[in-house]
Order: C-alpha cells, then sequence, then structure tokens
C-alpha cells in the first residue's frame, strides 16, 4: 500500500499525518513537542484511537524525523519504508518566489531558507525537516506547501501598502497573507458541499482559531486576506493585536522604554483576546469568567471580524457564501451567530437551531440569500493531496 506523510514543523513542534492511497484514510498522526527545548515529547495516535505517548530528546528536526519513522515501525504502520511514496512539508513563507506548490529539490530548499527574514521562527526549522526526510529517505519526493502561495493572485491594489514604492522594489514589503492551504481546502470544499463552481461564487472564508485570518474568494481565486506582511496584522486574535496605529506602537516604547523587539513581543504574545480579557487567550475560558474584560474581549474579536466581513463584501461586489472554520469558527455558536447577525440586513437568515451543535454544514435557512456554512479545516490532507498530484502518484 501506498503511503504519503504530510509534515508541519514549527519552531518547536513537529506535527504529522500518515495517509494510504488512493483512500486517503489517516493511518497514524501525532507529534514531536518541545523540539530542542526540555522535557520533550513524542506521541504518535493510532487509527483504533490508542495513542502511545513518550518523553524524550528531541533536539532537532532530523531525531523528530526519526522517532517518527522507528514509532511507525514499531507499532506496524509500515512494513518497509518503501511504502512511503511522498512526503509534504508545510512551508510558511514563500515569498514571491513560490506561487503554487513544488517538489523540493536543493535549489528549491535553498530559496526557503533564503525566505528566513519573511517567517524567522518557521522556515528554518520547516528547511530542515526537508533536509532531514532528504537524507533518511533519499530518492522519494519532497513536496513543499507554502500558507502563503494561494495569495500569490492578489493584484496589487490588494497587496502594496501605502508607503514609498521603493520600499517594496528593494525589500518586497508587501501583504503576503497566510491560512492559504487551509483557505485552499476550505474554499474547495465549499463548492463542493453546494455543488457549486468555485469560479462563479463570491465566497468569505473565515478562519478563526488562536490564528485568525478572512479571505476573500472571487472567481476561485485569493481576492484580498486580513493578514499582511507578517501573520501580526489583521483581525484581533487569541495573543496577537491584529491592526494598531503605529503611532500608538510609538508612544507606549517611549513610555515604558521598549525596544522593537519587545514592542513585537507584546503584539504577538500578550495582546488579543488575552490581552484585552486579562483572563486567557483561549475563547472557551472567556465565555466561562465573570468578568467585564473578558466580555469586552469576545465583543471586540466579533467586531473585527465583522469590520473586515463588510469591507471585503465592498470590495467583492457581494458576497454569496459564508464559511467558518478553524477552532473558534468551528467550535463557537455564540461567534457564528453574532457574525450571522450583523448580515441580516443583506437577507442572511441564520437558522440558529443547526448552529447551535458544531459539525459540517450549512447553517442558514433556505431562502437566505447568503448561504453560511461550518467547513472544518484540513491542512494535512491539501498538503497529501499536492504530493499526489506534484509526484504524479495518481498514475
Amino acid at each position: 500500500m501506498k503511503k504519503v506523510l504530510a509534515i508541519n514543523s514549527g519552531s518547536s513542534t513537529f506535527k504529522y499525518k500518515l495517509f494510504s492511497l488512493p483512500d486517503e484514510k489517516v493511518l497514524a498522526e501525532g507529534m514531536a513537542d518541545r523540539v530542542a527545548l526540555e522535557g520533550s515529547t513524542f506521541e504518535i495516535k493510532l487509527p483504533d484511537g490508542t495513542k502511545h505517548a513518550e518523553e524524550v530528546p528531541v533536539p532537532d528536526q532530523e531525531t523528530a524525523v526519526k522517532l517518527l519513522l522507528d514509532n511507525l515501525k514499531k507499532y506496524n504502520v509500515v512494513e518497509d519504508f518503501s511504502e512511503i511514496v511522498g512526503v509534504g512539508h508545510r512551508i510558511v513563507a514563500g515569498g514571491e518566489e513560490f506561487k503554487d506548490s513544488v517538489l523540493v529539490g536543493e535549489e528549491e530548499l535553498k530559496k526557503i531558507f533564503d525566505l528566513t527574514e519573511y517567517a524567522p521562527l518557521h522556515n528554518p526549522a520547516e528547511g530542515r525537516g526537508i533536509q532531514a526526510f532528504m537524507k533518511l529517505l533519499p530518492g522519494v519526493p519532497q513536496v513543499g506547501v507554502f500558507d502563503t502561495a494561494f495569495h500569490q493572485t492578489l493584484d496589487e491594489v490588494h497587496y502594496l501598502y501605502p508607503l514609498p514604492y521603493e520600499f517594496y522594489e528593494n525589500y518586497k514589503v508587501r501583504k503576503y497573507g497566510a491560512h492559504g492551504t487551509s483557505v485552499r481546502y476550505v474554499a474547495q470544499r465549499t463548492a463542493e458541499l453546494l455543488g457549486k463552481d468555485l469560479k462563479d461564487m463570491k465566497l468569505l472564508v473565515l478562519h478563526l482559531g488562536s490564528g485568525a485570518s478572512i479571505t476573500a474568494v472571487k472567481n476561485g481565486k485569493s481576492f484580498d486576506t486580513s493578514m499582511g506582511f507578517s501573520p501580526l496584522a489583521g483581525l484581533m486574535m487569541a495573543t496577537r493585536s491584529g491592526d494598531v496605529d503605529p503611532s500608538a506602537l510609538q508612544f507606549i516604547m517611549e513610555k515604558e522604554h521598549y525596544s522593537m523587539d519587545e514592542m513585537i513581543k507584546v503584539l504577538n504574545k500578550k495582546s488579543g483576546l488575552l490581552g484585552i480579557s486579562g483572563v486567557s487567550p483561549d475563547m472557551r475560558d472567556l465565555l466561562q469568567s465573570e468578568k467585564p474584560t473578558a466580555d469586552l474581549a469576545i465583543k471586540m474579536f466579533v467586531n473585527s471580524v465583522v469590520k473586515y466581513v463588510g469591507s471585503y463584501i465592498a470590495e467583492m461586489g457581494g458576497v454569496d457564501t459564508i464559511a467558518f472554520t478553524a477552532g473558534i469558527g468551528e467550535h463557537d455558536e455564540g461567534v457564528r451567530a453574532s457574525v450571522m447577525k450583523s448580515l441580516e440586513f443583506l437577507g442572511l437568515k441564520p437558522d440558529l437551531e443547526a448552529n447551535d451543535k458544531n459539525g459540517e454544514k450549512i447553517i442558514t435557512k433556505p431562502d437566505s440569500k447568503i448561504t453560511a456554512l461550518i467547513v472544518p479545516t484540513d491542512e494535512e490532507l491539501m498538503i497529501e493531496r499536492d504530493v499526489v498530484r506534484l509526484a504524479h502518484l495518481d498514475k
């Protein structure tokens, strides 16, 4: 049986799923956590639901790959490594170099490392993960799947910042977006569920999780997206601020005697739901809290979503479909209901009974002018399909 691995290497994590071909069944999944840190662990989950976890040193990505391969054999998920016919890797930053997923050789690998300054915590780890597989599974196709690639269809009006044009010419400072692999999956799946051609739809994908973004999909392509040069811009998120006036940051830096690095850390790690509530970055905790700032944080989050939804509807000249996905989008009926309520003036009619339960479904009434759905994302499946496509494994 042919099998494909989907890999997501983070700065301190190494997540994986193993799929069988052609049925796309998940044979194993799990992660190495706290890579290069004390107290690192490795976990594997098998199809029968059993999990095996151990605390074991994981000093680098190559060790994580070795642990993965050893465990796949240990638990008889693979008998011989020749069964693994392709490996796909999520890469955060593809810059303007990569407009689609690609087969990765030495030249492409070098470019991934060269783009480190656009994603310093992610691209190096992802590159090292690819290197490890090249060494341990020589000859097996490696495919890079870029978060930014789907958004390469944005036009200049949408991706340029109103800064001196030379900053773009010299340094490629522009909007790159993120969550592209998730958006691509959700957009395609939404079209399938509705029996429509994606090219005929005006769709908003609301990827609402710890990291949150909204993408307008028009004519089957990314038309505009809320994340920017980095994943810090756009919506209010779990610990990220989203859009803030730079002059306010300068003011705070002078008052608090922060360096730029310290200010960026505050914006990335101490802001958003956590910063406003003072309780937690997790929406579930805020819903249980009686602290007034917890309720305020929820309302601010919803408002940031509604503002971007409204602006993108205006940009696209309307909308016919909205898809909620990721942790909050898939599991928080209150956020979904609030966003839908804001669009009732456009003829969206929520089906609150359907919305009260999670799972892939339509959550608006049949006569609603805008169709809203819950569509659970599956980035790993999208990665697996790109491996099959680019390595020609479907032949």
